[in-house]
């Protein structure tokens, strides 16, 4: 069985013996925390989701430990200034065990599945095209160019 979580923002999938690293909780190591924000509750071709949560459902963990992350640097530099700036973040995280996952096993009636529709649909009537412009009259067939006019030559002296 797995669920998808809601924890710190963020969504987790989790399944049962999972360890799991969040973002800090307000818990000693040894504790058990519910999780009741269960976005999701799948198990084998059965998939239960919620609108926006399952009812019903939850998951339960163990704090193993708390800790802080890896070291994040952060630097800001500007190119022929004489100007840099390095800074640097441990993030706090909480470690946790998934226990256990519960979720409402309701078995809802099935409903038929019908594959025809119950009356029929009648077809979209085609909107009328707008009215194409009349023709001014009967085009004219270009004229022919006249003779070819004959080049002037001087006469000779």
């Amino acid at each position: 069985m797995y669920a998808v979580i809601e924890s710190g923002g963020k969504q987790h999938r989790v399944e049962e013996g999972e360890i799991l690293r969040l973002e800090k909780l307000d818990a000693a190591a040894g504790d058990k925390l519910k999780f009741d924000k269960i976005l999701l509750v799948g198990e084998g071709e059965s998939v239960k989701i919620g609108k926006p949560y399952v009812k019903g459902s939850q998951v339960t963990a163990e704090v193993i430990k708390e800790g802080r992350g890896g070291k994040i640097k952060i630097v800001k530099f500007h190119r022929r200034k004489h100007y840099k700036r390095q800074q640097g973040h441990r993030q706090w995280f909480t470690e946790v065990k998934i226990i256990g996952i519960k979720a409402e096993t309701k078995a809802k009636a099935k409903a038929k599945t019908k594959l025809e529709p119950e009356g029929k649909i009648a077809p979209k009537a085609k909107a009328e095209s707008k009215a194409k412009a009349k023709p001014k009259g009967k085009v004219k067939p270009k004229a022919k160019p006249k003779a070819k006019a004959q080049p002037r030559v001087k006469p000779e002296e």
